[in-house]
């Protein structure tokens, strides 16, 4: 892959703090070059969107690829600047590092962060942060090393992903002045200057329009006590804000169309062949912003190794969210209709309640709100970790509906999720599982608080 980057002069220093979050999934390029190709055959036809679309025979992703789900490596890539000011990219770390699952049968993303600084061995037996495996081998070695560093399953061609996705330094930048800037959110006062990585930022809370290089350094920020975890939760915020966007108002905009497709062009490198994308971009066109799932690979703590200050990863941890996001399967949730969920009597279904926010006593108010409402409790405890951000209802109900009809009673937890569960009751006789996420404390005005794994959590 060397070959795509210009030739650099001897580095001054590694350029650590230089961290270009390429920040945007997969699906949202190959969405862009899709959408962009089909607006301008349509205007040139003088027919709608719609009506292109239908006249040109685009394969299922299924069909198109034998199988029912892809895993793309995503990788954005640093920078460094000569001792003339010049950016260069030779030798580049990938300092943003996404495996994503793209789930046909539910049309579901699932996006599992790595983060850049994790410890990790490489096929030469060296340890080193995990971002070195793309400088030291380019595309095979990052896919080699991040496939087994996750622990998914080797293809035959003796890789791990079925096709990567390399974003250049400035693809978030460009793209994101292509749809015309982004309004963001925020919340709290961001001050940092760095002359040499020609990073500032300054930020004042409230709704802010930004420019792409203004989203750039907001989601570069990581100099507060979040550290890194707070810049890959901002850069998954942006890119929501600009799916959102691109969605809503830019794909009938021949002049938005271009700049993206420039975007494409000039920014990607991929092994996703025309077909491909146009098949997977029709067929996720209308992807839901709560089909996209995402999560960070966590961490126990740090250690010094001679390539620097490396993460030591929470390997249950990751292993569970691997399985959770990029293995097992992703089913669509079943649409049940308003008088079958109306029909469902709550004293006819039994419930487990868990604890997972980790704020004491969530289990036991979350039981009380279900026995308010007339469902019958079965158990309250712990979960498996304190963990949860959000609420999920695991169905083994025989009753069809009864998760979605919990579901419904609890408007003000809108991303509560809906999972099939049908082999781990817990209890005999019980109907759902439900484990209490830190949005629950949130919604009832609780303050957050670090609990130690105890039966007073409960």
């Amino acid at each position: 892959m060397e070959s795509e980057f210009s030739p650099a002069p001897p580095r001054r220093r590694l350029a650590w703090k230089r961290i270009v979050p390429a920040g945007l999934l997969a699906v949202l390029f190959v969405f862009c070059v899709a959408i962009g190709f089909f607006a301008v055959r349509a205007r040139t036809h003088h027919r709608s969107l719609q009506q292109e679309v239908m006249n040109i025979f685009i394969p299922a992703p299924e069909q198109l690829f034998a199988k029912d789900r892809l895993q793309v490596l995503v990788l954005g890539i640093d920078y460094n600047y000569t001792d003339k000011d010049i950016q260069y990219s030779k030798d580049a770390r990938s300092d943003t590092i996404w495996a994503v699952a793209l789930d046909f049968p539910s049309r579901t993303v699932s996006q599992l962060a790595v983060p850049r600084d994790m410890d990790a061995t490489l096929p030469n037996g060296h340890e080193d942060k995990i971002n070195a495996a793309y400088a030291d081998g380019g595309v095979p070695m990052a896919d080699r090393v991040i496939g087994g560093f996750l622990g998914l399953p080797q293809l035959p061609s003796g890789g791990y992903f079925d096709r990567y996705i390399v974003l250049r330094v400035d693809a978030a930048k460009d793209l994101i002045n292509a749809i015309g800037g982004i309004d963001v959110p925020v919340e709290k006062r961001m001050d940092y200057d760095d002359n040499w990585g020609h990073l500032h930022i300054h930020f004042a809370p409230g709704l802010q329009h930004m420019d792409g290089e203004q989203a750039v350094s907001y989601s570069r920020f990581r100099h507060d006590a979040e550290g890194d975890i707070g810049r890959i939760r901002r850069q998954q915020q942006v890119l929501r804000i600009a799916i959102d966007k691109l969605k809503k108002d830019k794909f009938n905009d021949v002049a938005h169309i271009r700049d993206l497709l420039d975007v494409a062009r000039r920014d990607i490198i991929t092994n996703f062949t025309l077909d491909e994308e146009l098949s997977l971009a029709t067929a996720f066109s209308q992807i839901d912003q709560k089909s996209i799932k995402t999560a960070q690979v966590p961490f126990t703590g740090d250690k010094d190794i001679a390539a620097g200050n490396v993460l030591v990863p929470d390997v249950p941890g990751k292993d569970k969210l691997v399985q959770k996001l990029l293995l097992a399967p992703l089913v669509a949730e079943a649409t049940v209709p308003p008088d079958v969920l109306a029909a469902i009597k709550p004293s006819d279904v039994s419930i487990v309640v868990l604890n997972g926010s980790g704020v004491p006593g969530m289990a036991g108010k979350f039981a009380d709100s279900l026995r308010t409402k007339g469902y019958v409790v079965a158990k309250v405890g712990n979960a498996d970790s304190y963990e949860y951000d959000k609420t999920e209802i695991h169905a083994h109900s025989k009753i069809f509906g009864a998760a979605e009809r919990v579901r419904s009673d609890f408007p003000s937890l809108a991303e509560m999720t809906v999972s099939p569960d049908p082999i781990s009751s817990p209890a005999p006789r019980t109907d759902l599982t439900i484990i209490v996420g830190r949005d629950f404390a949130t919604a009832i005005m609780t303050p957050p608080a670090t609990a130690t794994r105890t039966s007073s959590v409960k």
